[in-house]
Parts: C-alpha cells; sequence; structure tokens
C-alpha cells in the first residue's frame, strides 16, 4: 500500500515532513488548467522525495454533475486535465457526485479525546449546514433527482472513462458525505454498497474505480471488512477513517477510537491484493491547530499515519 497524504498548508516544510515518517505519495487540489501548473507541483513534491498519487478536490466538474448548459465545457476541461495528468505520471482522480455541495458537517469543533476538536453532523441541523468545499460552497441550484443524477453520471463515464483508460488515469468515486438519500433538496446517488455495484456495472473499462472512504461506508452502517472484500479489486483508492454514529447523526473519530476494527480493515486490503493509495483521512485538529482547515491539519495526521504504519506492519506478520 502506498502512504499517501494531503498537505495543508502545501508548503516544502510539511513536503519534508511527510517524506520523513515514511509517507510515500501525496495527493493534490486541482489547480487549474494548464500542465505548466501540475509540472511545477511535480517539482516541488519529488525534490521532497515524495510522488503524486491523486488530484482530488475543486475538480470541474460542478456543472457535469447538474447537466446544465456547461457539461460540455467542463468534459473538455476534465479531458485536458486527464491528457495532462498522463504527461505528469498522475494515476489518480478521485471524484464524487454529489450536486451543489461537497462533504458537509453542522459541526466543525465537535470534542474528541483530550479536547481535540473533529466535524460532526446532525441532519436536524442540515439547513445550517457547512460544505468544505471551496468549489461547491456558495453554489445554488434547483433541485435534482437521483434518476437525472444517474443520466448525467453515465454521460460522464461514457464521454470520460475511453480518455482516462487511454492515458492511464483511473477515475475513483467517493461516496456521497454524508450517505443521505436526499440533502437540501438535492438526490443523492453514491450513498449504499448497492449504488457502487452498479456503478461498476455501468463500465468495465480498468479507470472506472472506487474511492473507499471508510468514515463514509461506516455512516451507512455497513461491515466495513466486509464490505472491502466485496467491492474487492475495484477498490483503487482508499480514506482511511472513522466515525461514531449513523448517516443522520455522527462525529469523526481519532483513527485508534472509533469502533471499526482498524486491524481487521487492513487485513481485508490486503486479502483482496490491494496496493494502492491509502491515506488517513479527517484528521483531529490537536493542541495549536484550532484554527486550521477542519478535518486537514498536519499534527492530527502524524499521529494517523504512526497508528496506519503499526496496523500495515502487524497485518503483514499475521
Amino acid at each position: 500500500m502506498q502512504l499517501t497524504s494531503v498537505v495543508t498548508p502545501f508548503t516544502d516544510d510539511n513536503l519534508k515532513l511527510l517524506s520523513q515518517i515514511g509517507v510515500t505519495h501525496v495527493t493534490i487540489r486541482y489547480p487549474g488548467p494548464g500542465l505548466e501548473k501540475l509540472q511545477a507541483i511535480k517539482t516541488r513534491v519529488t525534490a521532497c522525495g515524495l510522488q503524486i498519487a491523486a488530484i482530488e478536490g475543486y475538480l470541474p466538474i460542478e456543472n457535469i454533475k447538474l447537466g446544465n448548459e456547461r457539461f460540455d465545457e467542463e468534459i473538455a476541461e476534465m479531458k485536458s486535465l486527464l491528457q495532462n495528468m498522463q504527461q505528469a505520471g498522475i494515476p489518480f482522480v478521485c471524484y464524487n457526485f454529489m450536486a451543489g455541495t461537497d462533504w458537509v458537517r453542522t459541526e466543525l469543533k465537535a470534542p474528541e479525546r483530550g479536547g481535540a476538536f473533529v466535524t460532526g453532523f446532525d441532519v436536524e441541523q442540515a439547513e445550517q449546514a457547512v460544505s468544505l468545499s471551496e468549489t461547491t460552497r456558495d453554489q445554488a441550484s434547483a433541485p435534482i433527482t437521483a434518476e437525472e443524477l444517474w443520466t448525467n453520471l453515465e454521460r460522464f463515464l461514457q464521454e470520460l472513462l475511453p480518455v482516462a483508460a487511454a492515458c492511464g488515469v483511473t477515475l475513483a468515486m467517493h461516496p456521497d458525505d454524508p450517505p443521505l438519500d436526499t440533502f437540501l433538496g438535492k438526490a443523492r446517488i453514491m450513498n449504499s454498497v448497492e449504488s457502487f455495484e452498479r456503478l461498476m456495472e455501468l463500465s468495465s473499462s480498468p479507470a472506472n474505480g472506487i474511492c473507499f472512504c471508510q468514515g463514509t461506508f461506516a455512516e451507512m452502517g455497513v461491515d466495513i471488512p466486509a464490505t472491502i472484500e466485496r467491492l474487492g479489486s475495484h477498490i483503487r483508492y482508499v480514506h482511511f477513517r472513522d466515525i461514531r454514529g449513523t448517516r443522520e447523526r455522527f462525529v469523526e473519530t481519532f483513527h485508534d477510537n472509533g469502533p471499526t476494527d482498524m486491524f481487521d480493515a487492513i487485513k481485508a486490503y490486503q486479502k483482496i491484493g490491494f496496493t494502492g493509495p491509502i491515506r488517513p483521512d479527517h484528521v483531529p485538529q490537536l493542541v495549536g491547530e484550532e484554527a486550521g482547515e477542519p478535518g486537514y491539519t498536519m499534527l492530527g495526521r502524524l499521529h494517523a499515519f504512526g497508528y496506519l504504519q503499526g496496523l500495515i506492519e502487524g497485518a503483514q506478520k499475521c
């Protein structure tokens, strides 16, 4: 498995820090059109002994999801991105199909162990939910049905999967977070194991993959190790995290302090032969980082990597 991390803030010191603790890959946010931007980031990353595993976040696909008049424009930009990723040697795009929002929370400073801050969600407070993505935070649009979303997703895959496969890039779908049936008047479709099986049935292309976000699947109430085995080789990228609660009401946890058997999860990844990027996600904000980006501060990530490395080594020796 490739130990992979987001880098926030994206500084040379943080890149070096990740390299020092044994991380080998990073994921970056879409920097905008043009190969030059990707190459410039790659130069910084490789200078610190790391590689870029994936692009996720800030992707130009919000109008694709809605199927509006800008659909073709964004498809063209995504095709260009895939071609640029081939040139830059970046193998994964992690995307989601939540229309009008990205991952949302109603609480950004819920208390965890020792007073650390974590994010939480309560469906009864959905009207005050915060979208934690710059590309969707202020987006407003008409309601959309599940049938419309599936139609737009199929069009998206028909357009992009042939290009992605030719470029050696995998499109890894992230589940809806939280995985509700609807949110603020818009349907959600990537909210169950069955929906991911349907996604895989839409195309047998090797470029059609799954980002298995453990926390979001935990929100669905499924058995995590069993679901890893059920989705098997379709899992191409992993977000390693945990929550306490249900899809309607939950809080994030430290990676070692939630209800999921994380050791059994790692053993399940090994059983299916997973060797792709795996990154700790949505870490708690520790002392001194209370003003940082919720879920993406550095100190909590260092703890998570140490825990993850221990689990992997233990599973290898079983």
